[in-house]
């Protein structure tokens, strides 16, 4: 056994040796300045000995937090008795317990109808090969997606996300997207608010569609989020999603949901969409869906699958212990009982955020379904806009982010100008640990509040 020496174990040293080893792409590290060395459930521990409380969760990729028991025995498992790890596309009885229970949790309009595709795991390649399917179905080029919308960093999936700052140096993103307003209630791309803003987006939408002088050619899908993450934790209206639903069927545009982050029970239903009781043509879903262990499925209308053997690949595509632990996982969340709990989670936590609003300065919206919250930070020193809306604070956001690290909370940032904090904890999180990550947030934004 090798022994570490004493400068070994401190934070310091990991952190200047990736400092001096890794990209500099690198995101978190520099936010949270600590080597994580033990993890259980909502909490990880660093190399130091210091505990803290996991509200970010493998951006919640951990929906039953870190390490969970029984999603562990299930791998242990098979681990333990020379199961398949890796089998491309071949079919394994594990492969087939995973998408049965996928489908099971379908729309029932959904259930019969449907292929799955496996691709590597990652979001992003799920984003690109529904991408591949549309444009193969429908024999078209083009894609609208939706501004503040984030669908990972490959090419295409950049192409059709809206947050600029990892677009602009580089060159030859994939052409023809074609970029929406997305309602945003509290800062209304059209300067309306509230319905007369959703309203407008839906009218927008449609009429531009089906406007034969609107420049904008016949997409070969139309990709949204339930509920936008990266952007800021903005869920979209449920009559946005039913128009949106309404007008591409009309038009025979498949319509493609991103349930990547805000799927699999995040939300106090299974999927997002479930909530505007929309049926979509496919639904994107990685992150939580391998129980902790990467894979990315695509779930799409059997009238799409045009494709050729080999249209879509990739290496690990047949990740098998991810299957193993997402069908665990899968069981466990879609339960109507634990989704139940994740409402109720969601709303105590919403309630106690609004309460430290009514009391500081800087917070300005609250927003967002169950465990999937959003708070954005506000500078109240700065001039509103028309609709009384103060401008967006990624400095006092970061303040308060960096208050929170301090009392041992983990949480991240997002958002335009990075001012929304976002709650993306494990599902399962105790009521004990959700007060305690409520009191220490209220602490750091009073303490920041006090300061401006």
């Amino acid at each position: 056994m090798i022994q570490k020496t004493a400068s070994e174990s401190t934070n310091q040293y990991y952190i200047t040796r990736q400092d001096s080893t890794e990209s500099n792409a690198r995101s978190y590290p520099r936010k949270f300045p600590f080597a994580i060395a033990k993890a259980q459930g909502s909490w990880v521990e660093d190399v130091e000995g210091n505990k803290y409380l996991d509200f970010l969760c493998g951006a919640g990729t951990l929906a039953l937090g870190h390490n969970d028991p029984e999603i562990n025995n299930a791998m242990i498992e098979m681990l333990s008795h020379n199961y398949p790890l890796h089998t491309l596309d071949i079919m394994t009885p594990v492969k087939e317990a995973f998408m049965e229970k996928v489908l099971s949790l379908l729309p029932q309009e959904m259930q019969d109808n449907v292929k799955i595709q496996f691709c590597s795991p990652a979001g992003s390649d799920a984003f690109d090969a529904a991408l591949k399917l549309c444009k193969t179905a429908t024999g078209r080029s083009s894609v609208i997606a939706f501004q503040g919308g984030y669908h990972g960093m490959g090419h295409g999936a950049l192409a059709c996300t809206g947050n600029l700052t990892a677009k602009e140096k580089v060159n030859g993103l994939m052409p023809g997207v074609q970029f929406f307003p997305f309602p945003y209630t509290y800062r209304c791309p059209f300067g309306l608010g509230g319905k007369a803003g959703i309203d407008a987006a839906c009218a927008f939408f449609e009429r531009s569609l089906k406007d034969p002088e609107s420049g904008i050619t016949k997409p070969a899908a139309v990709i949204i989020e339930p509920i936008q993450g990266e952007g800021g934790v903005i869920p979209a209206p449920v009559e946005f999603l039913q128009t949106i639903r309404r007008v591409t069927k009309e038009l025979s545009i498949p319509l493609v949901v991103d349930e990547i982050q805000c799927g699999i029970g995040r939300t106090g239903k299974f999927f997002a969409f479930e909530h505007s009781g929309i049926v979509p043509d496919v639904i994107l879903a990685s992150k939580a869906v391998g129980g902790s262990q990467p894979l990315a499925i695509v779930i799409y209308n059997k009238e799409l699958d045009k494709w050729t053997q080999g249209a879509h690949a990739g290496t690990f595509r047949g990740n098998q212990l991810a299957m193993k632990a997402g069908t665990v996982l899968m069981t466990r969340v879609s339960n109507p009982e634990f989704l139940k709990e994740v409402t109720e989670k969601g709303e105590y936590l919403k309630d106690r955020i609004l309460a430290v609003k009514e009391k500081t300065s800087i917070i300005g919206d609250i927003r967002g379904r169950g465990l999937m919250l959003g708070t954005e930070f506000i500078n109240p020193r700065e001039k509103p806009d028309a609709l009384g809306t103060y401008p967006a604070s990624g400095e006092i956001a970061a303040a308060v982010q960096k208050k929170c690290f301090e009392k041992r909370l983990i949480v991240e940032k997002g958002g335009r100008c990075g001012a929304v904090m976002r709650c993306l904890c494990a599902l399962n999180i105790t009521k004990e640990d959700l007060k305690t990550a409520a009191d220490i947030f209220e602490q750091a934004v009073i303490e920041v509040d006090n300061t401006i």
